[in-house]
């Protein structure tokens, strides 16, 4: 399973941002140390200021920074906001009925993945991450 290239993206500025959360992000830092199109930086922006995860700051000095605390940021609520959580919580060869009572042949294989993956993404927050790693983004 592999998220949209958007939610991907979402993640990657958001745990970039949440390294230092008291901080405000200039778009032009952003991009350059996730090596994100401006363009699609701001519409991902755009979402995410929307959803209240950030609040944009304009003029010369503007920027990003967290409008709620990281703790308080879901990694699905983030999905969710940026391409909606349907697409892993439903049938993974996209039936509409499919269902226990009523499964494709995927359904056991998929089951226990879907689980996994929204136990991992309705559980955890920004503040969960381990930031001791030394990632280079």
């Amino acid at each position: 399973m592999k998220l949209s290239n958007t939610s991907e993206y979402a993640l990657r500025i958001l745990s970039y941002m949440a390294r230092k959360p008291e901080l405000q992000y200039s778009a032009k830092s952003l991009i350059d140390n996730l090596k994100i199109s401006d363009k699609y930086l701001r519409r991902i922006m755009t979402d995410l200021t929307k959803a209240g995860f950030v609040r944009s700051i304009q003029g010369r000095e503007g920027g990003y920074e967290f409008a709620k605390p990281t703790s308080e940021i879901t990694l699905s609520a983030i999905v969710e906001t940026i391409e909606g959580m349907q697409k892993y919580t439903g049938c993974a060869l996209g039936f509409e009925k499919c269902s226990d009572e009523n499964p494709c042949v995927m359904h056991e294989i998929w089951v226990p993945v879907r689980v996994g993956f929204l136990a991992a993404f309705t559980g955890k927050t920004l503040n969960d991450f381990d930031f001791s790693v030394n990632f280079k983004f």
